[in-house]
C-alpha cells in the first residue's frame, strides 16, 4: 500500500509539473509584440536595404527610401522609434520567425506559401512586374520567350516562386540565376551573363539611371504583387494597430505624401 501511494504521489507531482510547464509555455506563446515594442520604445524593421527606391543607404549612410518611411510613419503613430536592420532578402522572413526583427517592411509580397509562416497587415502597395531584358534583345518579347534561355532573379522572393512554380511547366525549362541584390541582377544582364529578368519598374528605374545600365521593360505586366508588412506569426494585437495606422495615414494624406515623393506619381486606387 505504502509503494502504491507513493508511486500515486510521484505521477500527481509530474502532471503538475507538466501542467505547470504547458501552462508557461502558452503564455510565452500568446505574448503579443505590440506592448514589446511600446514597452522598449523601438520597433526593429527588417530591410534589405539594397533595393532603391524601396528601402536603400543614402549618401549619408542613413537608410531612405519608400519603405523606410513608411515604416517611419507606422512606428510615428505607435509612439516608437524605427530602428533598421539590413539582411539579404532570403533571411528576412527566418529572421522575423526567430524573432531578430519585430516587422518587415521590405517589399514582402503576400502569398499563400507566406501566409501560412508569417501575418501581413493590409497591403501598402501593388506593384507591377515586367520582363526587363537587354536594348538590344529582339528575341524576348513575353515570358513566352524564356523556354531556353537563363532568366535571373532574386533569391527568396516571390518572383523566384513564380519562375519556378508558375513558367517553367506553363512555357518550358529555362535556366534560373539567383541573386541577393537587384544591381547585381542587372549588371549581369547588361553583360549578356543572363538572358532577362523580372521586376518592377519602381525598383529598376533609380539603379538604371545611376549605372547606365542599357536595358529596358518589354510587354504587359506579368502579374501585380501586393506588398505589406510582415509580422511573426499569431500577433494579431500589432497587426491591427499597424492597419490602423495605416488607414489612418491614407485617410489624411500623408501616405500620398510619401508615395509621391518617391514614385513621381499618385498612388492607384485600390
Amino acid at each position: 500500500m505504502k509503494k502504491g501511494k507513493f508511486l500515486l504521489a510521484v505521477i500527481a507531482t509530474v502532471v503538475l509539473i507538466l501542467g505547470a510547464c504547458g501552462n508557461n509555455s502558452k503564455k510565452e506563446s500568446d505574448v503579443d509584440s505590440l506592448k514589446v515594442v511600446q514597452d522598449k520604445g523601438e520597433m526593429v524593421v527588417g530591410i534589405m536595404g539594397t533595393y532603391a527606391p524601396y528601402n536603400f543607404m543614402n549618401k549619408d549612410k542613413a537608410y531612405d527610401g519608400f519603405d523606410v518611411d513608411i515604416a517611419k510613419e507606422l512606428a510615428k503613430r505607435l509612439n516608437v522609434e524605427a530602428k533598421f536592420v539590413a539582411q539579404d532578402f532570403s533571411g528576412l522572413i527566418p529572421g522575423l520567425q526567430k524573432g531578430k526583427f519585430d516587422i518587415l517592411v521590405s517589399q514582402v509580397t503576400i502569398t499563400e506559401d507566406r501566409e501560412k509562416q508569417i501575418d501581413f497587415t493590409d497591403p501598402y502597395i501593388t506593384n507591377d512586374v515586367k520582363v526587363i531584358v537587354k536594348d538590344d534583345n529582339t528575341s524576348i518579347q513575353s515570358v513566352e520567350d524564356f523556354k531556353g534561355k537563363k532568366i535571373g532573379v532574386g533569391l527568396g522572393t516571390n518572383d523566384e516562386a513564380y519562375l519556378r512554380n508558375d513558367l517553367i511547366p506553363q512555357v518550358g525549362d529555362f535556366k534560373i540565376n539567383t541573386y541577393d541584390d537587384v544591381i547585381t541582377t542587372l549588371k549581369d544582364l547588361d553583360a549578356g551573363r543572363i538572358d532577362a529578368t523580372i521586376n518592377n519598374v519602381y525598383a529598376l528605374k533609380p539603379i538604371i539611371e545611376e549605372n547606365g545600365f542599357k536595358v529596358k521593360a518589354v510587354g504587359e505586366p506579368i502579374k501585380s504583387d501586393k506588398a505589406a508588412v510582415a509580422v511573426k506569426k499569431g500577433n494579431t494585437e500589432l497587426v491591427d494597430a499597424l492597419n490602423k495606422a495605416l488607414s489612418d495615414m491614407k485617410k489624411d494624406g500623408t501616405y500620398k505624401e510619401i508615395f509621391v515623393k518617391w514614385f513621381d506619381e499618385e498612388p492607384k486606387a485600390e
